[in-house]
């Protein structure tokens, strides 16, 4: 049997929305205060991950989406379902031994609990009232396994939250995309990332006020963050409000995909909210972070990331 070709693959594992993930670890390391060479191995791991638990899920849904979605790569006939599954096998295998190798028990502690999430979604809780709730908890983790090995790893609860929140309501809408969405779904969805925005933006602002003699390097920090923050919400928000409007299939699809490709920069102001506490580094990182959000909808013209 002919092997499945690359961007056969790459559609099986929604490649482009990828790069949605490592901003997770690094908003997490920069909350511990834990940004360094580990970040970039964890990130690393976290990606295949999510591409693993996205390969599990075209395995998982493969009969439904010979009905619904019979272009996608398994019900196509371009990738087979043992191909399938041997990739979320293979991945999940990667990401774990690579969680280990950079981090170490503290990484496993987290990655361990990231993965059967990951798994429990795909196999079991996708299709229950549960779905979205074990969704944001896989995001929430792996926002964790950024601050893994610092020893501060509540410090970075508030930014686990945060992207936990937002894949609530990316989850909640995807339920909508082939039958089209109740039009209070988007409009309580879009209620959701205001607060999330505002959350984000609040610490950093917050802390540039109270210091006594502020400079206009907190008052740089704080900017970077609202501005990121805005532009999440503006974007997300735009998209979820023409669902409001219009809550045909096509429009969620849309809105799920805005929420997808432009989580990078929300994960980008949660990093760059953190220099309020006095690290120049992570304000440089989390405008790096936010730099995926439109490379990320360029990629999504090509390959779709739901």
């Amino acid at each position: 049997m002919t092997p499945p070709q690359l961007s056969d693959l790459a559609e099986l594992v929604r490649a482009p929305a990828a790069l949605s993930v490592p901003g997770d670890v690094v908003a997490g390391a920069a909350a511990a205060g834990g940004l360094g060479p580990r970040t970039a191995g964890l990130a690393g791991a976290s990606v295949c991950l999510y591409w693993a638990g996205m390969a599990a899920n075209d395995w998982a849904d493969r009969e439904l989406d010979a009905v619904e979605r019979p272009q996608r790569p398994i019900p196509s006939g371009r990738v087979t379902p043992g191909a399938a599954l041997g990739v979320a096998a293979g991945l999940t295998t990667a990401g774990l031994a690579l969680t280990a190798v950079t981090g170490g028990r503290r990484a496993l502690a987290v990655g361990v609990p990231l993965t059967a999430a990951i798994w429990a979604y795909d196999l079991w809780a996708k299709n229950t009232p549960a779905g979205p709730a074990v969704m944001a908890a896989c995001r929430g983790l792996d926002v964790l396994l950024g601050s893994a090995g610092t020893g501060r790893t509540r410090a970075a609860l508030p930014a686990a939250l945060a992207v936990a929140a937002h894949t609530y309501t990316v989850t909640e809408l995807s339920r909508s995309e082939v039958s089209g969405a109740d039009p209070r779904l988007p409009a309580a969805t879009l209620a959701g990332t205001a607060a999330i925005a505002l959350a984000s933006v609040a610490p950093a602002v917050g802390r540039a006020m109270s210091v006594r003699q502020a400079t206009s390097a907190h008052w740089w920090r704080a900017g970077v963050t609202a501005g990121l923050a805005g532009w999440y919400a503006a974007r997300y928000g735009a998209a979820q409000t023409a669902v409001a409007r219009d809550p045909r299939p096509e429009q969620v699809r849309a809105a799920v995909g805005a929420g997808i490709v432009g989580l990078p920069a929300l994960q980008g102001a949660l990093t760059a909210r953190a220099a309020a506490t006095g690290t120049g580094l992570a304000t440089a990182v989390g405008l790096a972070v936010s730099a995926a959000a439109p490379i990320g909808r360029r990629l999504a013209r090509k390959v779709s990331p739901t």
